[in-house]
């Protein structure tokens, strides 16, 4: 959630799609120099590898507004965050990856406390209790085995969006746009909210990256008002 800072955008998360290209292997200048990088497409070129700045880069992602503008107070995507001094490009998508879906998570759970302890029909009627305790109640203790292996059905494509952990752990494949589906960067927009120009895509992204950090921040509220008072929120 600290990365208010490292906004998504359609270009700015292009390098994936970027078709990053190296000289080829054949090449004898390959063997007294470091492979140089290019960008195909209009995508935000991502720096040769020593001189990449992760602060610089997340800067170029939605997600900046204010009144705090670029916030990164821990300092995660700072130029001295890395093992070799700074954090890298699979590091910087690896937070927006996380941000993004926490935020979806937190809203939707924002809403189910919302909706839940006013509108309970299922299994009879008879879960009317407080929200951060309707997981405990018997039938929901036999549902909840049954959502887990959904998720988990639609989480375990999130595995190959990994960098191999023997070059990188905890980082996103530089191929990899966060906040898409799978490999395959499959965007799941049912209704084709979408808009095609980059330019407002990225205004797009910012609303869902600012709804998703202030539904965090009001899911924790919820959950320890409900734990000191032992009562319904709503």
């Amino acid at each position: 959630m600290v990365l208010a800072l490292a906004p998504l955008s359609r270009t700015a998360l292009a390098p994936p799609r970027a078709a990053v290209v190296l000289q080829d292997p054949s090449s004898k200048a390959l063997d007294s120099t470091p492979p140089v990088f290019s960008v195909v497409e209009d995508t935000v070129p991502v720096p040769d590898p020593p001189n990449f700045s992760p602060n610089a880069y997340v800067q170029t992602l939605p997600g900046i507004s204010g009144p705090l503008g670029f916030f990164d107070p821990a300092g995660f995507c700072g130029d001295n965050n890395g093992a070799d001094g700074s954090a890298t490009l699979g590091k910087v998508k690896f937070y927006r990856e996380v941000e993004l879906k926490h935020g979806r998570v937190a809203m939707l759970a924002s809403l189910g406390f919302l909706v839940g302890e006013n509108f309970h029909p299922l299994f009879g009627g008879n879960i009317d209790v407080p929200s951060y305790v309707a997981f405990q109640q018997t039938p929901l203790q036999v549902f909840w085995p049954a959502v887990v292996f959904v998720i988990a059905s639609l989480e375990v494509f999130s595995v190959f969006t990994f960098e191999d952990p023997n070059v990188e752990g905890w980082a996103i494949r530089a191929d990899h746009e966060p906040g898409t589906l799978g490999s395959n960067n499959r965007r799941w927009d049912p209704l084709g909210l979408a808009p095609s120009d980059p330019a407002e895509f990225k205004a797009m992204q910012t609303k869902e990256l600012n709804n998703g950090r202030l539904a965090m921040i009001a899911i924790a509220g919820m959950i320890a008002q409900e734990l000191v008072t032992k009562t319904k929120l709503f």
